[in-house]
């Protein structure tokens, strides 16, 4: 008998995906074998506390969701309530508005029907009757005990506090012809009370309105079921979210808890902002307490955590492995790019390390120096024997911390200064097992190094040869850092000349700051704004040595970082005896320039004190003649000694005048009036000019200012100029219709000197010749025979040591001279006294009698 087998039944498609998934698996990598291992019982427990959180989840929203619906259920019943209610109250108020119109009841008989109205309705605590202009017509109250104190046809205080509320929902009332609900508001007892007015109305006609105050504490507590209370809390609010009445009391202190479940309607029929809320608590721990649910909670959380551990333990040592191997390059790609050669080598003095830097300053490649012995072969023949001497040096650990230099020969033969740095070499055990030493090519770096001790010494060399003495001074110690021979020979090695020198040339910063060595005394001056200002030039007067210096001063930063001032002083002693010998000989000069002017208008003054002289002479011979005769009585006697004592003034006005002139005085600059200065020049030329029979027109501009000036020098410059033009005129014979001058002074404004008063004299004279105004100002040069030459150019020496300027120049009709002008300007006073000083001088009775001050003096 032959056994058959069964045939071999066909592999399941289970089969096939276990053998696809075994032969990837088979294809991955260790680690990844590993990750996937560590990684598959993690997304197990994660995908199981995933579905019991899930679980968790939907039966809390569906707990959620049945309180939601209690909630909204209880709110709607307890709106249904109050809705139903405030409907029927307001049916019957309509129907007794009705009724109050048509049988045209009075006050008395509102009172009964209040009564009855109010009896089985609580949550109602008054009631009242307002007419057509909002006249109370009868009230009634729930608290008839509080009502009764009010006098009767008064306004109660309640109504008069929520006036604006209670008047709008009349207006409201009355325009719409319906019943109207109020705002909520506080009545006279604390309470929210909110008002109907139901309007009354006669054959079309607003006659008044029926007014019915609702407590809505008493509305919540007697027309929300108790057992919606019970449940859930209902509470109204109004459009502040303000709690108006709540079926719970509030927490002490004010702190409600917010419930999760809130559902809110309108309360109608109010329509005024109000809102009934209901509010729930979920009340079921649900699934939460379970004790399993824990269980596996925490089981899955343990797993998970071993779980992590172990990943974070593989993650661990791949970073590490990463770590390792970024630093490995990250340290050859730093060794490969620095500038600096590196070396190694070991106890015995063997190279063991050269990075690619070291390679490109030798020459020689890594192959050519790993385990070389000294002599190295980029040491100079002829050095030999130093740079063995340096490597046992090095070997013995006696290197110098500031490093080595040397001379380093490169494979080509030519040779380069290097500085070398030497540090051992320890394992991770503590033991040191050779050297690392660094070369820096400083070829460069000793060259401009040499340079600069060169520049520094040819720039010492240079100060020490100046005339002037330079010295700087730091500013925090008082340290002088640097002084020139100059200053050595004049005040010697002691900071104390500097200290001279500075007095006033700088901003005032002590020099004296000693203190702790860890303390900047000077840390919050600003060093770049004090370095960058300019020197600020001074004259100091040393009296030690008798000698004036021009001091220039500023602060600079010394090599070492310090604020430091450097002071650059010239002996200008010859130059300041110069211009004081030059002052005192101008100051001659002047006085005898004032002198020579008095001298030769001698015969003028001498002919304008004879006039009053010779009148007081005849005035005294008639009155003695009189008296002898006994003809003169006492009045006329008394009018003839006024007039003599006249012409005596008059003539002590002259001799006074001239007497000012001439006096010799030190120079004093004062703000001065231009009007008087042409005052005093003009009463000085008028004697000159009567005897040449020349008329002299002077204007003054009103309202001018001040001019800081000497005003005795600038009168000499005025009649300087004023004889000069008489002079002119005289002498060229010229007829009566040009023998005049005219004096102007003006104020002007040009773009080079600014606001200046100019001063001009013309003349209708003969005028000059070119060559002549080209050498007018010239010292001793003179077109007048007797002339000596110091007058115009002592005027031009006065004006320009006032800061003004002096020009001539002729006047032409034509081609013809029909003159000459000389003007000059001063610029003017712009301080504060030029307003104190123009009141002062410009009494209120003629300051503005007109605008320009014009006299004339006729010719004698």
């Amino acid at each position: 008998m032959t056994s058959l087998s069964p045939p071999p039944a066909p592999a399941s498609p289970a089969t096939g995906q276990r053998r696809l998934l075994g032969r990837w698996w088979r294809r991955q990598s260790p680690a990844r074998q590993d990750r996937f291992a560590t990684l598959g019982p993690l997304a197990s427990v994660l995908l199981f506390l995933a579905a019991i959180i899930s679980a968790f989840w939907y039966l809390r929203n569906e707990e959620l969701e049945r309180e939601a619906e209690a909630v909204k259920r209880d709110t709607e019943i307890a709106q249904q309530q109050i809705r139903l209610r405030l409907i029927e109250n307001q049916e019957q108020l309509v129907r007794m508005a009705r009724e109050f119109v048509t049988r045209e009841l009075d006050a008395s008989d509102f009172t009964p029907q209040a009564s009855a109205f109010v009896s089985d309705r609580p949550e109602i605590t008054q009631f009242v009757w307002l007419g057509a202009d909002r006249q109370v017509r009868g009230r009634y109250s729930a608290q008839a005990e509080r009502e009764d104190s009010a006098p009767q046809g008064a306004q109660p205080p309640a109504l008069a506090t929520v006036r604006t509320e209670t008047e709008w929902a009349f207006i409201a009332a009355r325009d719409l012809r319906q019943p109207i609900y109020s705002r909520t508001y506080k009545d006279r007892h604390g309470a929210m009370v909110f008002q109907v007015h139901v309007p009354m109305l006669h054959r079309g006609q607003f006659s008044g309105a029926l007014v019915a105050d609702y407590s809505i504490d008493v509305l919540m507590r007697h027309f929300v079921p108790t057992e919606v209370t019970r449940r859930h809390n209902i509470a109204v609010i109004d459009e502040r979210e303000q709690t108006i009445a709540s079926s719970v009391l509030p927490m002490p202190g004010g702190a409600q808890q917010r419930a999760p479940i809130l559902h809110d309607v309108p309360l109608a029929p109010a329509a005024n902002g109000l809102v009934l809320r209901g509010s729930g608590y979920r009340t079921s721990v649900g699934l939460i307490g379970n004790t399993l649910f824990w269980m596996v909670v925490a089981l899955s959380v343990l797993t998970l955590w071993m779980l992590l551990g172990t990943w974070r333990h593989v993650r661990r040592r791949a970073q590490i492995q990463g770590a390792l191997v970024q630093e490995t390059n990250f340290r050859r790609a730093m060794e490969n790019s620095m500038l600096t050669g590196m070396r190694a080598m070991d106890i015995e003095g063997r190279v063991t390390y050269v990075n690619p830097a070291f390679c490109a300053m030798t020459g020689f490649t890594e192959h050519e120096l790993i385990g070389r012995l000294p002599p190295y072969p980029y040491w100079p023949a002829d050095r030999i024997d130093e740079n063995t001497r340096l490597l046992q040096q090095e070997l013995q650990g006696r290197s110098p911390a500031g490093g080595i230099e040397v001379k380093v020969m490169r494979k080509n033969g030519t040779l380069f200064d290097a500085r070398m740095y030497v540090s051992p070499l320890v394992d991770s055990r503590g033991h040191q097992t050779g050297w690392m030493t660094s070369m820096t090519n400083i070829t460069e770096a000793k060259r401009i190094r040499d340079q600069l001790s060169a520049s520094h010494e040819r720039f010492t060399t240079v100060l020490e040869g100046l005339e002037a003495a330079v010295s700087v001074l730091s500013v925090q110690q008082g340290e002088l850092l640097f002084a020139n021979r100059s200053y050595r020979l004049w005040f010697g090695a002691d900071a104390g000349g500097h200290a001279l020198l500075a007095s006033g040339t700088a901003p005032n910063l002590p020099l004296d700051m000693t203190g702790h060595d860890d303390e900047d005394g000077l840390s919050g001056l600003p060093t770049q704004e004090l370095t960058g200002l300019g020197a600020n030039p001074r004259e100091v007067y040393a009296a030690s040595l008798d000698k004036w210096f021009d001091v220039r001063a500023r602060y600079l930063q010394w090599t070492d970082g310090r604020l430091a001032q450097m002071l650059i002083a010239t002996d200008v002693t010859a130059r300041r005896r110069a211009e004081e010998l030059a002052e005192q000989q101008a100051e001659k000069a002047q006085v005898s320039s004032r002198l020579i002017t008095m001298g030769e208008m001698a015969s003028s003054v001498a002919h304008e004190l004879n006039q009053p002289l010779t009148a007081i002479t005849n005035y005294c011979n008639g009155m003695v003649s009189r008296v002898k005769a006994d003809t003169i009585d006492r009045d006329a006697l008394l009018a003839a000694l006024g007039k003599t004592a006249r012409q005596a003034e008059r003539a002590g006005q002259i001799i006074h005048r001239i007497r000012a002139f001439v006096k010799k005085s030190e120079p004093q600059r004062q703000p001065s009036q231009a009007s008087n200065i042409v005052e005093e020049a003009v009463e000085l030329a008028s004697i000159e000019l009567r005897r040449r029979n020349v008329a002299i027109h002077h204007y003054v501009a009103q309202r001018l200012p001040d001019i800081h000036c000497d005003p005795i020098l600038i009168e000499q410059v005025l009649l300087n100029l004023l004889k000069n033009g008489a002079e002119a005129i005289d002498s060229a014979k010229m007829p009566a219709s040009r023998r005049h001058i005219e004096l102007r002074v003006i104020p002007r404004h040009t773009p080079d000197e600014g606001g200046v008063i100019e001063f001009s004299v013309t003349d209708m004279g003969p005028g000059l010749p070119d060559e002549v105004i080209a050498r007018l100002y010239e010292a001793f040069f003179s077109t007048k025979a007797e002339g000596m030459g110091i007058g115009l150019s002592l005027c031009r020496s006065i004006i320009e040591s006032h800061r003004g300027r002096i020009k001539a120049q002729n006047l032409y009709n034509g081609t013809l001279i029909t003159g000459c002008r000389f003007a000059f300007t001063l610029p003017v006073e712009t301080t504060a006294r030029h307003e104190e000083t123009t009141l002062a001088h410009r009494p209120d009775d003629t300051a503005l009698d007109a605008e320009v001050r014009h006299n004339r003096t006729p010719a004698a």
